[in-house]
Parts: structure tokens; C-alpha cells; sequence
């Protein structure tokens, strides 16, 4: 699964009319290309994107972008997507996503080692893949763990010296979690429709479920596309794979 129903204002002009999931950073490769090539090569071909800003630009490449992956894509609408936060965007994938799922963020570049990660490490209800090496500031979403691993905090609303490591926007759902999960996303949005899914998490952890998190390997090239300055840091990254 993707979230692309962002709309991505701190990229304009590039999204003054595309969605932040299609804003280039290779030639004619956009970020939700990198994502359904990545959930690809690991033979996860069956491919939810939450959509809402700009959903017509990639209705209109939908055709393209199954042939050009080998993947089936399901588009499932958030009409909600300028005035609330991503809670309500995952919630709305439920009824998609009871077989388990892969989710990444549809505004982040990483290559392929991270699905692996996540993969390789399969086991735990929920596993997030973590940078444990990045320096961190206010912006990033930080995680504090226990001492065997299981997620205790999630926010970006936490001192950078505490963490443990900033969560890079990939999950792992087994299908025993996902009512649990749908559940908590929708207290948390209910609550606070600015809400992120990381605050649906923390709800999680806070009910007493286990989180898991999986350290991607050292020296992975990666970042979360917000702004200018980060766009052409990915476009840095997306020529190296």
C-alpha cells in the first residue's frame, strides 16, 4: 500500500497540480514509481494507493504505471485529504488490507533494502523499518523503544537526544493486527482528525499492543520529500539505484 493523498503545498509549483506521490525526481520517475517498483521486486504486486489531492493525475496514469510495474492497482479516495491528516487516509484502506500489508508513504525515496528488511524480519504483528544512524531535529518522527525492542513512543513531539531512531515511513502489517490497528486509527482520527497514522500506533502501544521496529541497514540512502531541499536531495538518491 501507498499513502499519496497529500497534497504536498511546500513542493508547489510542482503540485499546483500533481499529487506530492508524482513530483519527478528522475527524469519521468516520480516517488510513487520508486514505491511500485520497490513493492515489485519483492513480488508484492497487489497495490492499494490512498489517493485524494490531485487523484484524477493518477487515475490518468494508473493503465501505465500497471503495465510499466506488472502491478494491480486498487485506488481507494480520501475526500478528506486537504483538510485532515494521513489517520483518516490509512483507516479509510481497511477493507483493503485484511490479508496483511506493506504500507510506505508515498512521499518518501528508499531503495528496495528496506522492503527487504522489513521481509526479512517478518514475524512481529507490526514492524516498522527505523534509521537508528540519522542525525535527528524537531521534524522527524522519532521512536523511543523498550529494552527488547517493542516500541514504547512514536512522535515528533520528542527530545532528538532521547530516541532511538527516526520511523522512515514503511510498515509491515500481519493480518492478525490490522482490526486492532483499523480500530486504533479510528479513535485517533476521531479524536483529532489532524492526527498522523503515528499517533494510531501510539494508541496501539498505549492499549498494551506490541510494535516491533527493524533497523534498516547502515548507510541507507533515503529521505522524506517535503520541501525543495529535500527534492533534490532525492533526486540525488534515485540515480544511485
Amino acid at each position: 500500500m501507498v499513502l499519496a493523498a497529500g497534497a504536498g503545498r511546500r513542493l508547489r509549483p510542482y503540485t499546483d497540480t500533481l499529487p506530492k506521490a508524482l513530483v519527478p525526481v528522475r527524469e519521468e520517475t516520480t516517488i510513487l514509481d520508486i514505491a511500485l517498483a520497490n513493492l515489485a521486486a519483492v513480488d508484492l504486486r497487489d497495490v492499494v494507493v490512498v489517493v485524494g489531492y490531485a487523484a484524477g493525475a493518477v487515475e490518468e496514469r494508473r493503465a501505465e504505471l500497471e503495465q510499466r510495474y506488472g502491478v494491480r492497482l486498487t485506488l481507494v479516495h480520501n475526500d478528506k485529504a486537504e483538510i485532515w491528516n494521513n489517520a483518516y487516509s490509512f483507516w479509510l484502506a481497511r477493507d483493503h488490507i485484511a490479508d496483511g500489508v506493506l504500507m510506505v508513504n508515498g512521499d518518501t525515496v528508499h531503495p528496495v533494502s528496506v522492503e527487504e528488511t522489513l521481509l526479512a524480519n517478518r514475524g512481529p504483528d507490526v514492524l516498522l523499518a527505523v534509521d537508528t544512524e540519522k542525525q535527528l531535529a524537531e521534524e522527524e518522527m522519532k521512536v523511543q523503544v523498550s529494552d527488547d525492542g517493542a516500541l514504547t513512543r512514536i512522535t515528533k513531539l520528542m527530545d532528538p537526544a532521547t530516541a532511538y531512531g527516526e520511523y522512515i515511513g514503511a510498515t509491515l502489517i500481519e493480518p492478525t493486527a490490522v482490526p486492532r490497528l483499523a480500530d486504533a486509527l479510528r479513535t485517533t482520527f476521531e479524536r483529532d482528525p489532524d492526527l498522523y497514522y503515528e499517533d494510531g500506533y501510539q494508541e496501539m502501544v498505549d492499549r498494551g499492543d506490541r510494535i516491533d521496529v527493524a533497523p534498516i541497514p547502515a548507510g541507507t540512502p533515503w529521505v522524506e520529500v517535503d520541501n525543495h531541499e529535500d527534492l533534490a536531495l532525492a533526486r540525488e538518491i534515485a540515480c544511485r539505484y
